[in-house]
């Protein structure tokens, strides 16, 4: 957080050249209420995830019979606000020109103001608090900020407008990496759905939508218990391996979840490399994967272990198709989901179609594999600028 010198209040960190304490202003020194209005121009929006955007580019629908007579006018580099929601960080600096409803409050900077760096500073935790307490309403729901009550907030600020150039554009270009990983990974996740759709034969087809070069067989009809035989291999000395619906098959040591030390592990089972393994009361979600661990699990778990014909990592995705999930559910036995349990003979009953090439089975896993690592990279990404930018906004702000 910042650190004080005497009276003066400086960030944790800036950037080389700045070493001016920040000065205390009123917003009322550096913005003015704009009322002008008109209705020929572009709708932009304000939200707490989003900041301003054109109304166009949301889902949701705009009234196309409501009148626009009344929308104020916002030029580039405006603060809006939604005065019922400032408190939640309903703020921005706007990079659009064009109009917004009624319901917001659009301020206009002064000369002494770098908009972008507004756009973070207003966000801020200990700017939203004030935003609540000078709020005037009953209860957070009725709650509204208006612009006499903004104006009156004080805040701390860089003296140089260079500084606040340098912090405003950090922000904006950290902002447009995590939005460029967030679309890599969100294209990612729906070209894997469409894939897992169109590479999996369906609907009683025995020939999958699209195929690598060179495969024309069609697909085989078999029962998972000619392919796989339960193991029931006991070990108490190895490492506990876990099974969710969210991650497959990953050591107990990675999750966020505690295990319990004091647990007997006289019956964990056995898991070797590319043993199939699948929780008995959650297969239905698809609790399923091909393990690329050896370990052992908790005899809650089925072991299921593949014949030559198998290969694993193609079975890791067969395995959790719907049509798959659905039949779990049916062969299951229990009252209800919640005490379903699907043991490994009705496992072995349930008729699937696969590639006769393993060398085909290989591809197709291969493919997926190299996707969920494509996937996860982003998803670290993500975390990791996330991550960043938090610690940022707490300590290069007074």
């Amino acid at each position: 957080m910042a650190e004080q010198h005497g009276k003066a209040l400086v960030p944790q960190i800036r950037f080389a050249g700045f070493t001016d304490p920040w000065e205390q202003r009123k917003l009322g020194e550096l913005f003015e209420e704009s009322d002008e209005r008109a209705s020929d121009r572009e709708i932009l929006s304000v939200s707490v995830a989003n900041g301003i955007y054109p109304a166009s580019e949301s889902d949701r629908e705009t009234n196309p019979g409501a009148s626009l007579a009344n929308y104020k006018i916002v030029h580039f580099g405006d603060v809006v606000y939604n005065s019922m929601r400032m408190w939640q960080g309903a703020v921005d600096a706007s990079r659009y020109d064009g109009i917004v409803s009624p319901a917001y409050v659009v301020a206009r900077p002064n000369s002494e103001v770098y908009a972008r760096f507004f756009a973070r500073l207003l966000r801020q935790p200990m700017l939203l608090k004030q935003y609540q307490q000078v709020s005037q309403g009953n209860s957070k729901d009725t709650q509204v900020l208006k612009f006499d009550d903004f104006a009156s907030i004080g805040i701390s600020m860089p003296v140089s407008e260079n500084e606040q150039r340098r912090i405003g554009g950090f922000f904006d270009r950290l902002d447009s990496l995590i939005t460029l990983h967030q679309r890599k990974y969100d294209k990612l996740c729906v070209l894997k759905k469409s894939m897992l759709d169109k590479m999996f034969p369906k609907g009683g087809s025995l020939y999958p939508e699209i195929r690598f070069a060179g495969f024309t067989d069609p697909w085989e009809q078999r029962k998972l218990g000619e392919l796989f035989e339960e193991s029931d291999e006991r070990a108490s000395d190895r490492e506990i391996l876990s099974v969710s619906v969210a991650n497959g098959i990953y050591p107990a040591s990675e999750s966020d979840r505690e295990t319990n030390p004091g647990a007997s592990l006289a019956n964990y089972k056995i898991v070797h490399f590319g043993d199939v393994v699948y929780n008995s009361m959650r297969m239905w979600q698809g609790a399923v994967d091909a393990s690329r661990y050896d370990g052992i699990v908790s005899p809650a778990y089925v072991v299921a272990r593949p014949n030559s014909e198998v290969y694993a990592r193609f079975f890791a995705r067969l395995l959790r198709q719907p049509m798959l999930l659905k039949q779990y559910q049916q062969v299951s036995q229990g009252n209800s989901k919640d005490t379903q349990v699907l043991k490994f003979d009705d496992f072995a009953s349930i008729g699937i179609s696969m590639p006769v090439s393993e060398n085909e089975q290989r591809r197709i896993g291969g493919f997926f594999d190299r996707l969920d690592s494509l996937i996860t990279l982003h998803q670290r990404k993500l975390e990791l600028l996330r991550n960043i930018k938090k610690s940022m906004l707490d300590k290069m702000f007074v």
